[in-house]
């Protein structure tokens, strides 16, 4: 999808030598998925310590009772 952005000429050559990438493209690219990755993984470590783990689980046990059940 061709895109006209109007992106800043000294923070795109920042990124440039940053990321060691060759074209405006690979690096505006890369920036998108490095964004997207960091705000996934911030939704990752928000949902640490609100998981409720149970003390006395046995994973053997949980293991039999699902192979029973197919």
């Amino acid at each position: 999808m061709p895109t006209n952005l109007a992106i800043e000429d000294a923070l795109l050559k920042k990124a440039l030598r940053a990321g060691g990438l060759r074209t405006k493209k690979e690096t505006v690219t890369k920036a998108l998925e490095e964004f997207i990755q960091r705000r996934q993984q911030k939704k990752i470590l928000r949902a640490m310590g609100s998981i409720e783990f149970q003390d006395n689980w046995d994973y053997k046990t949980d293991r039999q009772d699902r192979e029973s059940r197919r």
